[in-house]
């Protein structure tokens, strides 16, 4: 663990954000939002302009040396609500502290914006991941919604605040 680091992402880092996007959808397409179809067909300049940091959306990358090894998003939505998505560690990695490095870096950003409060979406099926949410401070709210990469699984929202 002592050679991971985890920061956002800068346009240089489109080849390492693309590599770790495009592994996490092909290692649990059902867990986001978007398909391995869709985010296959971004261009190089679509990954680019993903990778540069801004307050409306920012990547973090975990790297083991310089191999992408996990990948979370900070991301506000139309309607104000800061998200936290993308969450994805290497098979290799998971039950080390790459994940909760993430989910702290997206918290801090998310605060750092003004955020006092995050939300993200899980499929109550993907167990693991609702209980390390829940080991982070995330609280289960009763909002549900069809999964917009594969509309019949729905999800649960889930939420953190800030301590104040």
């Amino acid at each position: 663990m002592n050679n991971i680091l985890i920061r956002p992402t800068t346009a240089s880092d489109w080849p390492a954000l693309k590599a770790a996007r495009l592994a996490a959808l092909l290692d649990a397409p059902t867990a986001f939002g978007a398909s391995h179809a869709s985010a296959a067909g971004f261009s190089d300049a679509d990954w680019q302009q993903r990778a540069v940091s801004t307050p409306q959306r920012t990547f973090f990358l975990a790297f083991d040396g310089d191999k992408p090894i996990g990948l979370a998003a900070q991301v506000v939505a139309g309607n104000g609500e800061c998200h936290l998505i993308a969450m994805w560690v290497h098979r290799e990695y998971r039950g080390l502290a790459v994940a909760q490095g993430l989910v702290d870096a997206v918290k801090q950003c998310a605060v750092n914006n003004g955020h006092a409060r995050l939300v993200l979406d899980v499929a109550p099926e993907n167990a693991r991941a609702a209980a390390f949410y829940q080991k982070q401070g995330f609280v289960f709210l009763p909002e549900w919604e069809a999964l917009e990469s594969h509309p019949h699984i729905q999800v649960q929202k889930m939420e953190w605040l800030a301590p104040a």
